[in-house]
């Protein structure tokens, strides 16, 4: 593209060596000519290239612009994958709590109904320790009345606690010293207990033997070896006549405790007189 100027230039000194049959005039206008030309020329270059040069902006402005565009289509796809994941994900867990609630809402339901029954059942329990302890309390008052002359000479003692009546009676009047067999005068007494415990068929009757803390001696150890064995021949004893009295034998048991359960001071006379006694206890029959 330079070549267009000397092409031009030649052209005017060549029609001037043609023998100057160009006028002057003719020349300086072709020569402004020629160089309005190049002028021009050299305009339409440096446009030609700003022209290239933003060409190559704008190529590389596309270029950055289609990387972008394929970028964010690339997260929007990750997005829309993550989202439908998320969804399906949501929606699993949806159902497993929805059948969660509904197994606890049936649980619930189940376990209303068994602490009703469970109300029921302690009311009905309730119910009947209230009347077995009424029960106990009209055998305590008829055992009371019954052997008021026992109970004041100290021969009897009888007490009532949370449904538990037990009746002590010390052994100088139902045995002989160092004996397990009921004198006359203690199966009397006996006979007035069994009167009032005969109509007591829901509670379990245990007997006990005590002793006091005097040991066995003599030839009775032949008998006896220990207090041990002494209140539990005395307890089968009686265990014995209460049976033969008509109290339910599934309802009897006999107990031997020896010196082991005092309830008075075994230092004293009036202690040990005290220790030595039968106790017959009506409780409830899972405790028997």
């Amino acid at each position: 593209m330079d070549r267009k100027p000397l092409f031009i230039t030649a052209l005017a000194i060549a029609a001037l060596l043609c023998g100057g049959c160009v006028a002057r005039s003719d020349y300086l206008q072709k020569q402004a000519e020629a160089d309005s030309l190049s002028r021009n020329l050299a305009s339409a270059t440096a446009e030609n290239t700003a022209l290239k040069e933003q060409v190559g902006r704008l190529t590389a402005e596309r270029a950055s612009l289609t990387a972008q565009r394929e970028r964010l289509a690339a997260e929007r796809d990750d997005l829309t994958r993550r989202l439908a994941a998320s969804a399906e994900e949501l929606t699993k867990v949806t159902t497993e709590s929805r059948s969660t609630i509904n197994d606890l809402t049936r649980r619930n339901s189940e376990l209303e109904g068994d602490i009703q029954m469970l109300r029921e059942s302690i009311a009905l329990v309730k119910k009947r320790e209230e009347a077995s302890v009424q029960k106990v309390s009209s055998t305590y008052e008829g055992l009371l009345k019954e052997m008021k002359e026992e109970i004041e000479q100290g021969q009897i003692a009888i007490s009532e606690l949370k449904g538990k009546l037990t009746v002590d009676v010390v052994d100088k009047i139902l045995f002989d010293s160092g004996r397990a067999e009921i004198k006359p005068e203690g199966l009397a007494v006996l006979k007035r207990v069994v009167d009032i415990l005969i109509s007591v068929t829901d509670k379990a009757v245990r007997v006990e033997g005590h002793t006091d803390n005097v040991s066995i001696m003599g030839a009775l150890t032949k008998r006896y070896a220990t207090n041990w064995e002494l209140s539990a021949a005395r307890a089968l004893t009686v265990t014995r006549f209460l049976e033969k009295e008509g109290l339910d034998p599934k309802l009897l048991s006999a107990a031997a405790f020896g010196e082991h359960q005092p309830v008075a001071d075994n230092e004293t006379a009036e202690g040990r007189a005290k220790n030595r006694r039968i106790a017959i206890i009506l409780l409830p029959k899972e405790e028997k």
